[in-house]
């Protein structure tokens, strides 16, 4: 019985295969054992049919389907797709990157589970995804206003959600900060505490 092939030479020999068949990636690395994909945005369907199908590949099985916001990037969103090969044991990472404009193909043909991923990513980061078959939140309310995940996205949100008695209705408004925003340095946890604290940083006036 022949011995199954290391990790490496396996990861090896895949990144061999991709490289020699599919012309739209744009990047390949290996971390922690597995290999990441940068693939043109146009090419991501025809990459993932490739992967699923291909008797070297067989990865069957989309498990994720993320986002990831580099506001700073000309095209600052990042799609992730993390696919599992059960008959070879094996997983990759795959990724595009897209602006706020520019739509990315969507999976949902190839994997029908991407359905409600890219719900969610569209839904957390704004990201919309062509030819999607219903398109619209999963995650937040009715109306609710702007991307959560987004980096520029504020942390007290923008509309509170509340009953109103006298409505006797729940009512969505602006958000109102009840208390003064105060920003912790971290160097205390007793932060505003009379008492002296032995080896709190700050006894003495120290910073």
């Amino acid at each position: 019985m022949s011995a199954l092939p290391s990790r490496p030479a396996m990861l090896a020999e895949l990144r061999t295969h991709l490289q020699a068949t599919q012309k739209s990636i744009k990047s390949m690395t290996v971390s922690a054992g597995e290999l990441t994909v940068l693939v043109e945005r146009d090419g991501i369907v025809k990459l993932l049919e490739f992967l699923r199908e291909d008797s070297q590949c067989r990865f069957e099985t989309l498990v994720d389907l993320c986002g990831a916001d580099y506001p700073t990037d000309p095209e600052r969103f990042e799609i992730v797709y993390h696919l599992l090969s059960m008959r070879l044991n094996q997983r990759i990472r795959v990724k595009v990157r897209t602006d706020e404009a520019t739509p990315v193909p969507s999976a949902t043909a190839v994997f029908p589970v991407a359905n409600w991923y890219e719900r969610e990513t569209f839904d957390m980061y704004g990201v919309v995804f062509s030819g999607h078959p219903d398109l619209r939140r999963i995650l937040t309310d009715y109306g609710f206003e702007g991307y959560p995940l987004r980096k520029d996205f504020p942390l007290s949100g923008r509309v509170q959600v509340r009953y109103d008695e006298a409505q006797k209705r729940v009512i969505n408004e602006p958000v109102k900060l009840v208390q003064e925003y105060r920003n912790f340095d971290f160097l205390s946890p007793w932060e505003g505490m009379q008492a002296v604290i032995p080896g709190d940083e700050k006894v003495g006036g120290q910073k």
